[in-house]
């Protein structure tokens, strides 16, 4: 039988630290290696950086990854509010400052990017454009649609409650599911079930199951598949980014980072980095969201204006170093202070569903009842699901 392992007090670091990799990663993907900003070829512009940067966009497959990991672990014990109301204050307060800081520029500087209808930028601002077929006021936002995708299918079994049976069958049963899709072609269901992507979601579940409850040959069987169908699956994207640099890439590049990638994630899953406490990765981690969110349509504008004017390689590093800080910004002034306020109201908002649903209605003119000011008042949280380490699957 797998045994639960005993939380850590503190936050796992290293994973602060690969999330900002990660950020990094795209940022110079989209500044080095994309075909936009510049007027030239990137690869005889930046000749040292081109080819490392070219594979940038697999940041994005280990943000997905971490994300398996980092939602499986915020949400054992919670209920589906409790996991709404998290991710809500997590993702919308910075995105909805992306989205209008976004706009304006790109509407405020000529000559660069083509600014967005105020109806698109509206449906922006619900993160829903995608489904209904609306522009991305930024190129990066589509990942956001994959997160929610995945938030969506994860709350089937956050509303039954996490164990580690539960969590097995999910992956197992996404991962059937997203095969049996993909090979009928592309769809809503395909779609839904995220065929390309799934694998770094899941194999990121796998992994925490093995921090909390320890390896077993199950769960190294699922990571084991996941790393075969995230090299093909990022083969096949690598195969379209080659028309976006605009140089030939070898493949191979994929494949080790790919490998690099599991291998470092299943480390944090054994304890290898534990001893990983340095201060200053958190406070780097709360830089990556929002750094991500606004680097790429504001990035290509300073390119655009001031590649004539100013060195480039200067004119590059001002940009990344700018971003830093313009994201250290919007998590001290917009993140913290409206998620605060956001989680509040969201707490509010579920403690009156949760009194309706047990007949406590507030009549005004009834002395009996509760007055109205203490409507704001939550409701005590249900007891949290108890994990079923004694009845998981045979282990080790």
């Amino acid at each position: 039988m797998p045994r639960e392992r005993q939380e850590r007090g503190n936050r796992i670091v290293v994973l602060d630290a690969l999330r900002l990799i990660a950020a990094l990663m795209v940022v110079f993907y989209h500044y080095v290696a994309f075909g936009e900003g510049w007027d030239g070829p990137q690869a005889q512009l930046f000749p040292v950086i081109f080819r490392p940067s070219a594979y940038g966009w697999l940041g994005v497959d280990l943000f997905f990854m971490i994300s398996g990991f980092v939602i499986c672990m915020s949400c054992w014990g919670r209920t589906v509010p409790d996991f709404f109301t998290s991710r809500v204050i997590r993702l919308f307060p910075a995105y909805w400052l992306g989205v209008l800081a976004t706009t304006a520029v790109v509407a405020l500087v000529p000559g660069g990017l083509a600014p967005h209808a105020w109806r698109e930028v509206l449906v922006n601002l619900t993160m829903l454009q995608w489904p209904v077929d609306i522009e991305h006021v930024d190129g990066v936002y589509w990942t956001l649609w994959a997160e929610l995708r995945f938030y969506l299918l994860f709350a089937l079994v956050v509303w039954r409650g996490l164990t580690y049976r539960r969590v097995i069958a999910f992956c197992c049963v996404w991962a059937t599911a997203a095969l049996l899709a993909k090979g009928y072609g592309s769809g809503p269901v395909s779609d839904l079930l995220m065929a390309q992507y799934c694998w770094f979601f899941i194999a990121g579940l796998a992994f925490f199951l093995i921090y909390r409850f320890g390896p077993n040959l199950l769960l190294w069987g699922i990571v084991g598949l996941c790393f075969a169908m995230g090299q093909h699956t990022a083969m096949q994207t690598w195969r379209r980014t080659l028309q976006y640099v605009g140089h030939n890439i070898p493949g191979w590049g994929v494949a080790v980072l790919i490998t690099v990638f599991f291998a470092v994630m299943a480390g944090v899953s054994l304890g290898w980095f534990h001893r990983i406490d340095w201060r200053w990765l958190p406070a780097a981690g709360a830089l990556t969201y929002p750094l991500y969110l606004l680097h790429e349509s504001i990035g290509w504008e300073i390119f655009h204006h001031l590649q004539h004017k100013v060195d480039r390689w200067t004119l590059l590093t001002a940009t990344v170093a700018g971003m830093l800080l313009l994201a250290h910004l919007v998590h001290r002034l917009v993140e913290r202070p409206v998620s605060k306020r956001l989680k509040r109201s969201l707490n509010t908002a579920f403690a009156q569903v949760r009194a309706g649903d047990t007949g406590n209605s507030r009549h005004p003119d009834s002395s009996t009842q509760p007055r109205l000011s203490n409507a704001s008042q939550p409701a005590p949280e249900p007891a949290a699901p108890q994990l079923e380490a004694a009845t998981a699957a045979p282990g080790n």
